[in-house]
This record gives structure tokens, C-alpha cells and sequence, in this order.
């Protein structure tokens, strides 16, 4: 028994030994070494009792229970024969129909649901708690019905809008569930026919339907026929046929497949994420299944498993004429597959509707979701019903003790005595809108207007596909503002499912193949230094923009990369070359470049460039393509077409022969299948890679123009000849995940037998020819690369720099280069043009060193002697001087180069394959093949038969060469991911793919940096309770960025224990990102599940790490969608699934990060904003009343007329609160994309927590206390003791409140002030003295304390006194809150008072502030890279007034691909300006 390794931390070249795939899925797994035998942990009481309570609404209420399972599986005979409907016997009723619903509510559940959810509110059950005794005769002093007729109007309010938004979700259910299949039923209406009957109600929309063409197939055979049926109407037992390209409608067994040897190929990208086609065969016994004839005349019945959701298993058997087989998960295809390569096939029907397989792994009932914020809310409305209860009973024993002084002594009181209880509940009636119920009402406006502000962002658009970012939850926007985990897809999300042939390398070279990519390198190279001509011209320093001279780094955004083959890399780039890609080559000639003289441009108007351009021997420089993984990589500066030019040249050399065997290898070792579509030759392929090769090799020259099981025909093109060669395939040995290669054995035309292998180094390195020497160059270049990622290890570790510092440094030296810039100006337009032409003429010249293959090492110069056999009698172009060198055919130094270029691919991301031959004679072949023919019809441990006569034969190989393959990301991935990265935002990608896969995209889209450490979860490599420790240890001791992988089985065995759960859990939340492979759809839902709820459990620094966000675009992402705390779909061109059931959708990934930093953070800090002032303003508002009873004998009078006190939260203070909650940026755009890091600001809840809201309710205290005290200093005292009249006095308490409350809000604490919202005030302000003036109009002359006729014209609007205390008062407020503000700011370090003040605030900070911000950069222990208070957000807000800054932090939110459209527009003008020119030339020559 072999000890538990620890978990490997690889670099990027170890990453392939560690592959998923060396095991089988169905693998024993000795739980006894594997899993604790400690028994779990008992559910706890709060679980119990939540099963029970959900297990007797189910069952008792609604009447829903669990089907029993059935006793030997579902029979499923053919329903189109047997004629009647199919039963479930496990509920005795027919089969469930094969609708599917993603919607939330069904119209019978919705109202009791909805009901249950909004009262289950804490605010609303409180409200209700209140409006209950209001209504109460004779309790109530505020009215009967103020408090619960708002409410119910609020909460039917709030479920129509739930329940229109569930009715959109319904219209795209409809979409799917009306789409069309061509179902074998009898055309004259018998009973397998027969629809459901409808109703027909005038009210009735019309049935959305799927506008996908119908295909009609014109056979019938005694009364049946194919018809087109809705998806809903299929039922278990029908017989269903599809088309290629269709997709599968429900679970079904296989039963015919146009194809050869009866197999279908299904894409399950849907259900598992992978990008490989699945073939799936018929089962031997079912036979003369290819006609409605043969259908008929079968008697088939299959029995299976009942619904389950294993997508990777599946059991059943099948009973044909007589003959029973069992059937495999080849012999099955699910919903949400689509038929792939296969002209039609046809399948019987098992599983339908949330039966089916995809749906088993859905989120059938999602539940509505809740904002974060409502814990905080609820808690907040919680304090405040305790502090109304204390209130009330201290009112109320300030009511006994004037009842004991004063009511039992006055006459006039007599028997008027009140109950203690009355008293208590009607005082709790009065101060009940210290929760005010307008916050509810005013904040569903206000996330009404941020969902259209969200939804009308023109930087969420994409043009492409006409898809602007939709909100259809907008009960959770302020979630955006929260988020820590990101668990995203990989497949359609991160990237496009586009595989690129990009790199190869032979014989220790390095190619890079760039024919998809659509401008010439020379034309961008001449448009970029006309650009550069025209922006100098308008008089742009050279020091402030990005020149695009001959040096290394072509500008900041664009830099020159190239492929590194050994630790030195040149610093320096070579002139263009004309090359014309944009066309798919069909032969070597026609693209090959141009060797005409370069043309002069004669133009008036601006200077040209042309007649200054490198000759086409030299060399080209790659700063076209890119990695994203690896930008600092420099790129090759030779590409295909420079391979192709060569082997024109000299096709006899030796290098060109192997180049050609590498070109015959691509064009050979695959199973695509070629086909005519309009004209054009197109591939049928298992797989995107494969097409990528073959597609690559056709577009070299060897193009696959016929294949069958025999043969293969290339059309070889060269020097404008085509000539066909034909291959005879003598056998295929298949790639599987054990194997991880592929090998065809075919004859050439010659007559000569070779064996041809692709696969991962790993495979093919062993079985090499000289294999001792190849895995020694492979160990040497391993410690090279761990040496280069320890380095980058280290780098992560050394300290960051401090932002905000170094904007200083940046301003100031902006400065001073503006002042030189401003200096120089004159002389630099002068010299512009000249110095562009000297950069340009020392392009061509020696003078500047260029990047060659040639100077990567010293063994590779041009030989010395012309007589080396190497040395071929035609003079070359420079650039293939490199080619000339012995040494590029010295096998070690070959194989050493090549398992560089095999590192430096993988690390970039890309897709790595070794390619492998040997020629074999046939009498070693006829040996092999009796082998191999006894393997293939062995009925006992065939597979394991197969690859053992394959290992014979795949031995003695000579290494062909290798290539590269691009997944090409979305644009603006890594960037994106990089910036959530800043924001503290932990990345987990979850993904159905295999682990190599998922790791090479992990590296291309920045999810692994080149120096992070990789920690892989296998349960095949020992205990995982061992590994999890390591891997916890080594995070803590020195880890700067780790990245664990763990696959779906590893995973399941987690899941199986809870202690190995539980150490899962603890260590993840510490990792930086997480990789889980091959997971399905339910392992991808319950690891959000599980991770959402461990974050209430986080304490200390991970405590406050945010919520999940879970994204994706296909139908095995949406349990995770629904699962997570906010779901996020992609609905470019595939995600109408996800979108539809996602909170937001968005068309590319790179929109996440301003749906996050930016709308997510404004909309997070104008809900917390919104939620505290609104509290602030009630407790600031409604205590000078609680003051004011001390003076009426605790009667419960209100200080306030009833009119005014009914509109105040709807009229007078409801435009500033909704006006900060919609349009208020506390930060500007571009120092929120700028800056990520500011994003921590709701993470860590500073927004909104307790003890936020406590210093807001203490402030509202302090100022209700100065406005009361005020009005009752300067005013009541007077006034009460000369006049009864209470209006007066509370109508000054009432102005008090108005215009201190709009002033706050809108002067003070709204950051953004457009002239509307500005204008809210004015509104606000001028409304409440035209409602005093009506009021005194309307009312009439009573003798009721309230007297307000003709008060405002004629009793205290004529008193200067009563003006005086109003101003007087708000005075005071004024003062008491601008003295706040600037202890605020002194203890902030900040002693500036005026945001307009031009001393920047780093300038000034006290040495005891310097000494503080000393020890954070110290004891830092959150990872920020800045101390905390760096963050702050009155720093920010400051140093965005500064205008240098500004401009700093504008250019740095630039996206880097927006730049590059706006510089690929430019390019084209001038482009096309040029083109103009050459026809004036053309025309004047």
C-alpha cells in the first residue's frame, strides 16, 4: 500500500502528467481507504424542523408527494403500434407530458406563494402587526385605515410586477415547448393522434411559437407518417425522428441513424459542456428501423431506469422480436443534445419533461430571490420596533405620572381617565412611521429607474448581436454590489467555441499560423506609421502618446510579442512583410507573398510612407495575434505562409521534407469526414480541434477533398498544380480518455505502409524512437520552466504598490511633461516628419537589431561554408537564414526546442499535440493486424484489447512535430477577469470539460497567472483528507496566488463525507481561484449551494467576502443560476436558455465588470444610501413629537395638522430620497473601472450595517432634539402661553423638517447633482409653501387646535418672530452638521472643508495620520495591496476633483479592445486613403 503523495503544485509543464482522463469514470473506489468510517453528524434541530414543515406542506397541503420507485424499471413499448396511452406505475396515472417549465409560480400557487413571501417580510409582517389594531374604533389617533390599506396596496403592487416578470418567464417556456418534431402518428386522427383539446378563451393571447422551418418528410406506410408535433404534445413511447442540426426533444433510445454502422453523433455541449461529439450506436437486436414499414413491424419494448439525474450512467435494456440486449449510455441521447454529422436519425421515446435528464439536474423550482441588504433591513426594522415598544411605555409612564400630578386634580377630567393598554398600543400607532412604509413603496421606484438606467447602458451593448443587458430581477440589483465568488462556465461563456489551428513547430521551430486573422501585417505596419505622421502633425508629443516606432513595444495597448525559445529574447522587431490572409488559401502559389517591387504613393496633400517600406526579404514582425495568457511571450516572427514560401523555394531540402510529413500528418490522422455545402468544402468533425487541424492543413495546401472507411484523397496543391493523392486506411485505432492519442495506419500511393499518431507528450514521448534522449530534453526543459515559474512565483510576493501614491507620482510627472510638451511644441512639428523617416529608414538597415530565429542560441547562425550539404544553391531571403543552421536538424537540440515551444504553448493556453510516424513493412503490418482483429471482436474486455494491440504498433516513433490550438476567448476576457480579480472577487470556472482543457483556458483567460501555484484534488493519487491538508498548509506559508483543480469524481467522493466536506469548505474560501472539471449540472448547483451557505459561517477576515454570482449561457448552467445569490445569463447567440431563467442578462462576458464595479457598486451604495436617510429622516422628523407630549400631558396630541402629516413622506420628502437612490454616484465612472478595488466598499458592508445606522439615528436624535428645542425656545413658548392655537408652532416644526430634510439629502449627502435632481429641490422647497398657502385657503374657521385658515396670510406668516426661529433653527442644524463634517475630515486626515479647494489632500496629512497609514501598509492583512484606508471613500471623492487625475483615471477605465477599434477604424481610413493613392499612381504611370 503506497503512502498518500501530497497534491501536486505544478508549473504549467507539469500540468499534463495530472490528467483526469487516466482513469476510467466508472472506476472502484475503496471507500474503506478513502472515506472516514465516522459516522455523520445528526441533522440539527432548525433542520428538522424545516424538513417536517416542508415535507407535511407537500404532502398535506398541496398534495405532493414522492413517487415510490417502480419495481422493475418504466416499460416503454412503441405507443404508435400499441395504440393507447402509457402508464407510470408508480402513480398509476399516464406518463408527465414533455413540457418543461422554468417559470417560478403556476396560476394556482402564485397568490398563496406570493402571500407567504411578502409577509414573510419582516417590514411588511410588521406594518401588518400595526394596521390590524389600527383599525380598532377608538385606539387609533392617526385614523383607521392610514397604515393597512397603503400596506395591502403596496404588497398587490409588488406581486404583479413578481407576477409579470413570471410571465415573461412563461412566454419563453412557450418558445421551447411549442417547437416542432416530426412524430410518427396515423394520419386519419386515431387514438395515437388524438391532441389535447383547448380552450379557446377571447382573452387568450396567441401561442408564441419556435419560427425554426419545418422539414417535411414524404413517406407513409399503411395510415402512418412523419407529422410535426409541439414538443409539449410527445409523450412516452413515440417514435421520433430528427434531422442533423436538430435538436433532441426529450430522452430517447436510439433506433436508426443514417450513418455508417448505424452510429449518430450528438453534441451534449448543453448538458456537460463539452466541445467533443458523442457517437452513440443502436443496439444490435433492433434492426429494419430505417422505415416507417420496419417500425411497425418491430416489437420493441425497452425497459429503463426511472428518472434520475446521472448524466454519466445509465441502465436499461431492450427486447426486439424476441431478442433482449442491455443498453448503455452509447445507446441513449437526452434532451438538449443536438444531432450532429448525421443526416437523420430516429429514437423512441422514454423520459419526457421534468423527467428528462436535463431537467433532473435543473433547478425545477427556484425560489425568489432576496437582496442581501433585507438581512441588514430587517435587522434595522427589528432595533426600531423595540426602540417604538420603549417609546410607547416611556410616553406612556410619563402619561401615569401626569395622570397623578395633574388629571386627578383637575375637574374638568372627571372619569376621563384612559386604559394603560389603550394608551401604550395607540402611542405604538402613532410612532409606527418610525419604520416608514414609504421606504418599501419609494424603493421599488427607485430600483425601477436603476434597472432602466442599467438596462439603457450603451457600454452593455453588443452591436454584433443587437443585445442590450436586460434586468429581470430588479428586486436584487443592490446584490451586484456584494459580490465576492464569481462561479462561471467555461463553454460559450469564456470563450466562443472556435477552435484556431495558431501555432506549430517543427524540427525546433516556431510557426505561427495566422490566416483567420483579416489584416496584412505590412499594411497595418504602414497605416500605424501614417497614424503616427498625422497624429504628430496635429502636434501630439511623442512623450504623451504611444508612437508606433520600430522598438520592441509597438504602443502600451498593442505590444510586440514573440515566441521565446530560450532565456534570452531579443529587444527589437523587424520590418513587415506583405502577406494576404484574408482569404482561405487554397493552394501554396496563389497567397504566396508578393515579390513586387514596393510602389511609390504621390499625394498633395500628406507625405507618404510607401516608398519608404522594408524590402520583402526582411523580416516580418507578429504583432497581429497575441497571448492572453502570456502577453510578455514574444511571438514567432515567421508564419505558415513564410513555411509555405520556403517549401516553394527549396521543396527538396530536408527541412522542407519534414515540413511536408508534418502538413501529410494533419491532413491524415483524424476521422473527419469532408462534404460539398454550397459550394464549399466544409468537415463533419468529432470534435472542434480536429476541424481546426484538418481546416489548417487544407488551408497549408493539403486539403481532404473525399474520405470513406477505406480511403482518404488529398488535394495537394503546389506551385499552381493540383495533383490528387489517394491513401488507402488500412486501420483506426480511436482516441479514448486512457489512451489520450489517436493512430491511423494507411499505405501510401508508393505502396509504403505508415503508422501516424497524435496525442498529448505525455502519450507519445515514451513510444518515440529515441525516447531516452526525448525525455531528457523534456526533464531539461521541466526545471527550465519550474526555474522561470518560481521566479514568477516571486514576483507575486513582492510588495504592490500603493495606487493612490503612485497617481501622485504619475500627476506630477504628467505635469512636468505637459509644461516640456507645451515648450517644444513648435520644434516638434517641424522635426515630426523627418524623424519618422529616419525611424523608418533604420528599419531596414542594420543599424537596429532584428528579431530573428537566428539569435536565439549561438548554434543556430547561417553556416559559414558554402559548400555544406545544407546549403542550397539559390540565395534565400534573410529571414530563412535561421533554416540553414546543422543544428536545426540535431536531434537533441530539436527535441529540446520542441518541449519548449510544447511549455511555452501550454502556459499561453493553448491546445497541445505531438504528431508521430514510423513506416512499417507489411509483413509486421499482417502480424500486427491478426492482433488487432482478435482485439476487435473479442466479446470479453474488448476496449482493454484494443489498446494493448495498439501499444504494439504505436512503438519506435519518429517525432513529426507539434501544434497549438487556439480556444478562442470572448473579447475582453481576461481583462475582465483580472479586474474582478483587483476587486477581490474570487474566480471559480465549473465546467463539464476535461482537466487539460479547463486548464489551458484557465491560463489563456488569466484565471492562472504564470506564477500561481496549482494544487490538483485527485482521488486516484492518495487520501484527500492528506492533500487537503497540504494544500492548507502551503497556501498559508507562502503561497501569492493559488488555483486548486478538482474534477466531477473527486468531487462526489467530498460530497460523500462530511468530514472531508467540511475541510473542502474550510480551505477553499482561502484559495484564490478554483477549478472543478467534469462536473454536472447538479455538482455545479451544489457547490454554489454549498459555498452560499458556508459564507455565513466565515469569520474573521473572509467573514465579509461577499455572495456568489453564478453565469453562464447554456441549459446545464441554470441550476447554478437559480442556486446563487445573483444569476447572471449569456444571451448573445446561444443563451436565450440561461437568460431566460438568469436575473441579468448580458451578451459577453466582458459586460460583468461593468454589471458589477460599476452598476453594482452605485446601485449598492444608493440603496444603503437610501435605506439610512430614509431612516434618519423619520427618527429626525417624528421625535420633536414624543418631546412635544411632555407638554400636552401625554394625550397623544400630535404635534403635526393631520393633512400635511398624511402627505409628507409621499409629497415633501420623497423626490430627495428617490433622486440619491436613482441618479447618485458617489464615484464617477471611470474611478470605479479604474480603480477596482473600490469595489470592497459593499463587499465589506460599509454601505449599510448597525453600526452605520446607529450614527445615523443618533444624528437624527441630536438634530430632531436642536429643531424641537429651537422651534419651542424661539416660538412655542411664547405663542402656547398667550394662544391654544398648536398650528403655528407645528407648522414651523413642519417646515423645520421639510427643509432641513431635502437640504441634507440633496446638498450634503447626493455626490452627483444634474440640474434635475437640483431641480427636485427647488420642486420640493416651492411645493411646500404653495401647500401652506392652499391649506389656508381651503380649510375652514374652526375652533380646533389645528386652526389653519388664513394661517400663513394672516397669523404666523405676518410674525417676524416666526421667521426668525426659522431661519434661526435651521441655522443651528446647518452649523451642528458642518461642524461634523469637518471633525470628519480632520480625523480622516483631510483638513480641507470645500471640495473645490485645490490643495490635493495627500499634501497634508498630519504625522500622526502618516504614522496610521504607516502600520496599515504594515499589518495590511486582508492581500489589498493598499492599505484599507487608501479606500476610503471621501479620499476618492477628493482626488477625483483634481483635474490631472481625472484624465489619468479616465484613460486607465479604458478597455483595452474599445482602444483597439477605435485604432482599427483609424487604420482603416488611412488604409483606404492609400488604396487611393496607388490608383492616382496607377492612373498617372
Amino acid at each position: 500500500m503506497f503512502s498518500p503523495p501530497n497534491p501536486q503544485k505544478m508549473s504549467s509543464s507539469q500540468e499534463d502528467e495530472f490528467s483526469i482522463a487516466n482513469r476510467k469514470h466508472e472506476m472502484d473506489i475503496d471507500e474503506s481507504q478513502t472515506l472516514p468510517t465516522k459516522a455523520p453528524r445528526a441533522p440539527s434541530l432548525a433542520t428538522r424542523i424545516s424538513s417536517a414543515s416542508r415535507k407535511f406542506i407537500h404532502e398535506k397541503i398541496l398534495r405532493e408527494s414522492a413517487l415510490p420507485p417502480s419495481k422493475d424499471g418504466r416499460h416503454v413499448v412503441l405507443r404508435a403500434t400499441h395504440g393507447t396511452t402509457l402508464i407510470d406505475e408508480r402513480s398509476g396515472q399516464p406518463f408527465i407530458n414533455n413540457s418543461i417549465r422554468t417559470s417560478r409560480y403556476t396560476a394556482l400557487n402564485f397568490v398563496p406563494k406570493q402571500l407567504f413571501f411578502q409577509f414573510s417580510r419582516v417590514g411588511n409582517f410588521y406594518f401588518l402587526c400595526v394596521g390590524i389594531p389600527q383599525m380598532i374604533p377608538g385606539l387609533s389617533t392617526t385614523g383607521n385605515y392610514t397604515t393597512i390599506l397603503p400596506l395591502l396596496f403596496f404588497v398587490f403592487v409588488t406581486m404583479g410586477k413578481e407576477g409579470y416578470d413570471d410571465y415573461r418567464r412563461h412566454r419563453l417556456d412557450l418558445i421551447e415547448n411549442t417547437d416542432i418534431a416530426m412524430v410518427l402518428k396515423r394520419s386519419d386522427g386515431g387514438p395515437a393522434n388524438r391532441k389535447k383539446p383547448e380552450l379557446h378563451l377571447p382573452f387568450k393571447k396567441n401561442k408564441v411559437r419556435n419560427e425554426r422551418p419545418l422539414r417535411v418528410v414524404d413517406e407513409e406506410y399503411d395510415g402512418y407518417r412523419w407529422t410535426p408535433t409541439e414538443w409539449s404534445d410527445i409523450a412516452v413511447g413515440d417514435v421520433v425522428r430528427l434531422e442533423r442540426d436538430e435538436p433532441v426533444p426529450a430522452d430517447m433510445i436510439l433506433l436508426h441513424s443514417e450513418n455508417d454502422e448505424n452510429l449518430a453523433y450528438i453534441e451534449t455541449m448543453a448538458l456537460d459542456g463539452e466541445t467533443n461529439l458523442k457517437s452513440k450506436d443502436v443496439s444490435s437486436v433492433i434492426k429494419k428501423c430505417d422505415s416507417i414499414k420496419g417500425i411497425l413491424s418491430s416489437e420493441i419494448e425497452v425497459v429503463s431506469e426511472d428518472p434520475n439525474p446521472d448524466l454519466y450512467n445509465f441502465e436499461a435494456k431492450v427486447t426486439s422480436n424476441g431478442e433482449t440486449m442491455p443498453l448503455n449510455i452509447s445507446n441513449v441521447v437526452y434532451r438538449g443534445s443536438v444531432l450532429r454529422n448525421t443526416p437523420h436519425a430516429i429514437g423512441l421515446v422514454i423520459n419526457t419533461g421534468e423527467e428528462c435528464k436535463i431537467r433532473r439536474n435543473a433547478n425545477q423550482h427556484p425560489k425568489a430571490k432576496k437582496p442581501a441588504m433585507e438581512s441588514v433591513a430587517n435587522k434595522i426594522v427589528v432595533m426600531l420596533a423595540f426602540y417604538v415598544i420603549i417609546l410607547s411605555v416611556g410616553v406612556s409612564m410619563g402619561y401615569l405620572m401626569w395622570q397623578k400630578d395633574t388629571e386627578r386634580h383637575s375637574w374638568y377630567l372627571k372619569d376621563a381617565r384612559v386604559k394603560f393598554y389603550e394608551i401604550i398600543i395607540a402611542y405604538i400607532i402613532q410612532f409606527n412611521n418610525v419604520i416608514p412604509l414609504s421606504l418599501y413603496v419609494s424603493l421599488e421606484i427607485v430600483k425601477v429607474g436603476q434597472m432602466l438606467l442599467m438596462n439603457s447602458d450603451i457600454g452593455m451593448y453588443d452591436p454584433e448581436s443587437d443585445t442590450p443587458a436586460k434586468c429581470n430581477t430588479n428586486t436584487i440589483l443592490e446584490n451586484l454590489g456584494q459580490v465576492g465568488y464569481i462561479f462561471t462556465d467555461k463553454t460559450g461563456t469564456l470563450t466562443e467555441n472556435v477552435m484556431k489551428f495558431r501555432k506549430l513547430s517543427i524540427a525546433g521551430t516556431s510557426w505561427l499560423h495566422e490566416t483567420d486573422l483579416p489584416v496584412d501585417e505590412e499594411n497595418k505596419f504602414n497605416a500605424r506609421q501614417s497614424l503616427q505622421m498625422a497624429r504628430m502633425s496635429m502636434g501630439e508629443n511623442p512623450n504623451m502618446a504611444s508612437l508606433n516606432l520600430p522598438t520592441l513595444e509597438v504602443s502600451p495597448e498593442h505590444p510586440v510579442d514573440a515566441e521565446s525559445d530560450t532565456d534570452t529574447v531579443p529587444a527589437a522587431i523587424s520590418g513587415p512583410k506583405a502577406i494576404s490572409v484574408a482569404v482561405p488559401r487554397t493552394s501554396i502559389s496563389a497567397n504566396r507573398p508578393s515579390m513586387t517591387a514596393p510602389r511609390v504613393s504621390i499625394t498633395a496633400n500628406r507625405p507618404s510612407i510607401s516608398a519608404n517600406r522594408p524590402s520583402m526579404s526582411g523580416r516580418r514582425s507578429s504583432s497581429h495575434w497575441r497571448s492572453t495568457g502570456r502577453p510578455d511571450h514574444v511571438q514567432p516572427d515567421v508564419t505558415s505562409d513564410d513555411l509555405l514560401e520556403y517549401i516553394r523555394l527549396k521543396p527538396h531540402s530536408l527541412f522542407a521534407r519534414k515540413a511536408k510529413q508534418y502538413i501529410l500528418a494533419m491532413a491524415l490522422c483524424h476521422t473527419c469526414l469532408p462534404e460539398m455545402r454550397d459550394g464549399e468544402l466544409t468537415y463533419q468533425a468529432s470534435s472542434p480541434d480536429e476541424l481546426a487541424l484538418v481546416t489548417a492543413a487544407s488551408e497549408m495546401g493539403y486539403a481532404v477533398v473525399s474520405r470513406t472507411s477505406q480511403s482518404v484523397t488529398l488535394r495537394v496543391t503546389n506551385d499552381d498544380q493540383e495533383e490528387l493523392q489517394t491513401y488507402e486506411i488500412l486501420d483506426v485505432i480511436e482516441f479514448s480518455s486512457v489512451r489520450k492519442r489517436m493512430s491511423i495506419v494507411v499505405r501510401f500511393p508508393d505502396g509504403r505502409i505508415a503508422v501516424i499518431c497524435k496525442g498529448a507528450d505525455s502519450t507519445i514521448l515514451p513510444r518515440l524512437k529515441m525516447a531516452n534522449v526525448a525525455m531528457h530534453a523534456a526533464n531539461e526543459v521541466r526545471k527550465s520552466a519550474d526555474m522561470e515559474h518560481e521566479m514568477l512565483r516571486r514576483s507575486l510576493h513582492e510588495p504592490p504598490v500603493n495606487l493612490r501614491k503612485s497617481l501622485t507620482l504619475k500627476r506630477n510627472r504628467v505635469a512636468e511633461i505637459a509644461e516640456s510638451s507645451r515648450q517644444d511644441a513648435n520644434g516638434a512639428r517641424s522635426r515630426s516628419f523627418e524623424a519618422n523617416r529616419v525611424g523608418m529608414h533604420s528599419r531596414g538597415g542594420e543599424a537596429k537589431p532584428r528579431l530573428s530565429l537566428a539569435v536565439r542560441s549561438s548554434s543556430m547562425d547561417v553556416p559559414d561554408h558554402p559548400r555544406s550539404p545544407i546549403f542550397g544553391a539559390m540565395q534565400l531571403p534573410e529571414k530563412f537564414s535561421f533554416l540553414e543552421d546543422a543544428s536545426v536538424y540535431d536531434e537533441m537540440a530539436t527535441f529540446t526546442r520542441c518541449f519548449k515551444h510544447l511549455d511555452d504553448f501550454a502556459t499561453e493556453g493553448l491546445r497541445t499535440l505531438l504528431y508521430a510516424q514510423r513506416f512499417i513493412t507489411e509483413a509486421d503490418y499482417k502480424t500486427w493486424k491478426a492482433v488487432y482483429h482478435d482485439a476487435t471482436t473479442s466479446l470479453v474486455d474488448r476496449q482493454a484489447l484494443i489498446e494493448a494491440a495498439g501499444e504494439l504498433i504505436e512503438q519506435n516513433l519518429d517525432l513529426v512535430g507539434a501544434s497549438a490550438i487556439e480556444d478562442k476567448l470572448q473579447k475582453g476576457v481576461p481583462e475582465t477577469i483580472e479586474k474582478l480579480r483587483r476587486a477581490h472577487i474570487k474566480i471559480w470556472m465549473l465546467t463539464g470539460d476535461k482537466r487539460e482543457t479547463a486548464i489551458n483556458i484557465a491560463h489563456s483567460a488569466c484565471v492562472i497567472k504564470p506564477g500561481s501555484d496549482l494544487f490538483i484534488l485527485d482521488v486516484s493519487k492518495g487520501s484527500l483528507s492528506d492533500q487537503l491538508h497540504n494544500v492548507a498548509e502551503d497556501i498559508q506559508a507562502e503561497s501569492a496566488h493559488s488555483v486548486v483543480v478538482i474534477d466531477g469524481q473527486t468531487l462526489s467522493v467530498v460530497e460523500q463525507s462530511p468530514e472531508l466536506s467540511a475541510q473542502f469548505y474550510a480551505v477553499m474560501p482561502r484559495v484564490d481561484s478554483v477549478i472543478c472539471c467534469r462536473a454536472s449540472p447538479a455538482q455545479k448547483a451544489l457547490l454554489v449551494t454549498t459555498v452560499r451557505s458556508q459564507l455565513k459561517q466565515l469569520k474573521g477576515d473572509l467573514k465579509h467576502h461577499g455572495l456568489t454570482l453564478a453565469i453562464g449561457d447554456g441549459a446545464n448552467d441554470l441550476a447554478m443560476i437559480s442556486a446563487s445569490h445573483v444569476g447572471v445569463g449569456i444571451s448573445g447567440k446561444e443563451g436565450l436558455q440561461a437568460a431566460r431563467v438568469a436575473d441579468f442578462a448580458i451578451a459577453q462576458f466582458r459586460f460583468l465588470q461593468r454589471l458589477l464595479l460599476l452598476h453594482g457598486r452605485w446601485n449598492y451604495s444608493r440603496a444603503s444610501k437610501f435605506t439610512v436617510s430614509t431612516f434618519w429622516k423619520e427618527m429626525f422628523f417624528y421625535l420633536p413629537t414624543a418631546l412635544y407630549q411632555r407638554y400636552n400631558g401625554y394625550t397623544g396630541t400630535s404635534l403635526y395638522e393631520y393633512a400635511s402629516l398624511t402627505v409628507f413622506n409621499t409629497l415633501f420628502t420623497s423626490l430627495c430620497c428617490i433622486c440619491m437612490g436613482i441618479w447618485d454616484q458617489d464615484l464617477s465612472e471611470d474611478t470605479l473601472l479604474a480603480m477596482p478595488e473600490l469595489y470592497s466598499y459593499g463587499q465589506r458592508n460599509k454601505g449599510l450595517n448597525q453600526i452605520k445606522f446607529l450614527r445615523w439615528m443618533l444624528l437624527g436624535a441630536c438634530e430632531g432634539a436642536i429643531a424641537f428645542y429651537g422651534v419651542w425656545a424661539g416660538y412655542g413658548r411664547w405663542i402656547v402661553e398667550g394662544d391654544n392655537n398648536l398650528y403655528a408652532m407645528g407648522s414651523m416644526s413642519f417646515t423645520v423638517g421639510v427643509l432641513w430634510v431635502n437640504w441634507k439629502l440633496i446638498i450634503f449627502e447626493t455626490h452627483y447633482k444634474p440640474w434635475f435632481v437640483l431641480a427636485a429641490f427647488f420642486i420640493t422647497t416651492a411645493g411646500w409653501w404653495a401647500w401652506l398657502a392652499i391649506l389656508s385657503l381651503v380649510y375652514s374657521r374652526s375652533a380646533a387646535i389645528y386652526n389653519v385658515r388664513d394661517g400663513l396670510w394672516d397669523r404666523y406668516g405676518s410674525d417676524v418672530s416666526w421667521w426668525a426661529t426659522l431661519f434661526a433653527t435651521l441655522g443651528m442644524l446647518g452649523i451642528f452638521e458642518f461642524s461634523l463634517k469637518i471633525a470628519k475630515r480632520k480625523l480622516l486626515g483631510i483638513p480641507r472643508v470645500a471640495a473645490w479647494t485645490v490643495t490635493p489632500p495627500w499634501k497634508s496629512f498630519s504625522e500622526q495620520e502618516r504614522a496610521r497609514r504607516r502600520r496599515e501598509e504594515e499589518e495590511d492583512e486582508h492581500g489589498r495591496g493598499t492599505p484599507e484606508g487608501e479606500w476610503r471613500l471621501e479620499i476618492w471623492q477628493e482626488m477625483e476633483q483634481d483635474a490631472v487625475i481625472r484624465k489619468m483615471l479616465k484613460k486607465m477605465a479604458r478597455d483595452p479592445w474599445v482602444e483597439e477599434e477605435e485604432e482599427a477604424d483609424e487604420l482603416g481610413d488611412i488604409l483606404e486613403e492609400e488604396e487611393e493613392d496607388r490608383d492616382v499612381s496607377a492612373r498617372l504611370a
